[in-house]
């Protein structure tokens, strides 16, 4: 280096320095764009949550996680395992920290199961409604065939729930009954969003409802979104189309099919078509459908005979337990980017 002079020198060293900022920057920018931090809940991602888990301890009995003869609190009635063990959906503590991870990944809105007046997920709907108040959420309902439902309850439901405040109800399985039926139905409703499930826009429009979801993440795919929502648009409705993680109903059911995670890279997909999609609003399939493995809500890896979250996203230990959340909290910045 003798033959060049001091000035010289020192500009081939800057040279050097900027040369190396600029090829270390890209790194420096995906590592902080995958770590968003905290934000405020999003009115536009709701969340699929179940209140119908139950324990001897806190109910007299289990319910759910014993299904298909299960044993619980070993053997549960899914192909995961929850880190929070069996729990009950009645017990204070566990339905405040479920409300706490939900705001955290930046999810507004908890869409509860809701299976009719008396059942046990109507009881236990005051308690949930208050703790996702204390943490800045919201609540919808997701009304569930039950026996009896005709559009003529699911009317008279949908005033009472909106009498608890609860002003967007999404509606399962809504082609069993005529388009005509809830078009009649959807002109009287007043002061409700009431979307239908279905993957088809014009059925939706015909039945006059607000809005569309798809809800299952086994036979729908990300590369599905934007043009069902282009269609929705053109009819005038939301589009709310459901992002999973997986499927996996093996061990709570008689369905044989599966879909697996594929360490995360099946819920990053459905993520990027929903915001290509620019979805109106992204519904999540699920927090914790545990019998279907589609939940998100942290699961244990060292549980012998289960599945877990291990190597989603190169994550591992207590990292991959919380993967799907803290990910969540990453598309959900994404999206309100957009």
């Amino acid at each position: 280096m003798s033959e060049y002079d001091p000035p010289t020198l020192r500009l081939l060293r800057l040279a050097l320095v900027l040369v190396a900022a600029a090829c270390a920057w890209p790194a420096a920018a995906i590592s902080h764009e995958l770590d968003p931090g905290p934000q405020a809940p999003s009115p536009r991602v709701g969340i699929f949550y179940y209140p119908w888990f139950a324990t001897p301890q806190n109910d007299g009995r289990y319910a759910h996680w014993h299904q298909s003869g299960m044993q619980p609190p070993t053997d549960v009635a899914s192909s995961f395992y929850p880190v929070r063990g069996v729990y009950s959906s009645a017990d204070t503590l566990v339905v405040d920290a479920q409300m706490r991870e939900i705001a955290a990944a930046g999810i507004g809105v908890v869409i509860s199961s809701w299976w009719g007046r008396g059942s046990r997920e109507d009881r236990r709907l005051p308690q949930l409604l208050g703790a996702a108040r204390r943490h800045g959420l919201s609540v919808a309902a997701h009304l569930e065939p039950y026996r009896g439902r005709t559009v003529e309850s699911t009317e008279a439901d949908i005033g009472y729930l909106r009498g608890l405040g609860i002003t967007d109800v999404y509606v399962w399985a809504s082609s069993e009954h005529p388009s005509s039926e809830w078009a009649a139905m959807n002109a009287r409703v007043e002061g409700t969003r009431v979307f239908a499930n279905t993957n088809l826009a014009g059925r939706a429009a015909a039945g006059g409802f607000d809005g569309l979801y798809t809800y299952d993440v086994l036979l729908f795919d990300g590369v599905l979104f934007p043009r069902l929502c282009r269609q929705a648009r053109r009819l005038h409705l939301l589009c709310a189309p459901s992002v999973g993680p997986g499927y996996d109903a093996r061990r709570a059911t008689a369905d044989l099919r599966t879909k697996p995670r594929r360490d995360g890279a099946r819920y990053d997909g459905m993520w990027r078509g929903a915001v290509r999609a620019d979805a109106d609003i992204v519904t999540v399939t699920s927090y914790n459908e545990w019998h279907e493995g589609t939940q998100i809500e942290p699961a244990r890896g060292d549980r012998s005979g289960y599945s877990s979250y291990e190597g989603a996203w190169g994550l591992s230990g207590r990292a991959a337990e919380t993967a799907y959340l803290d990910r969540t909290a990453f598309w959900v910045q994404r999206l309100m980017r957009r």
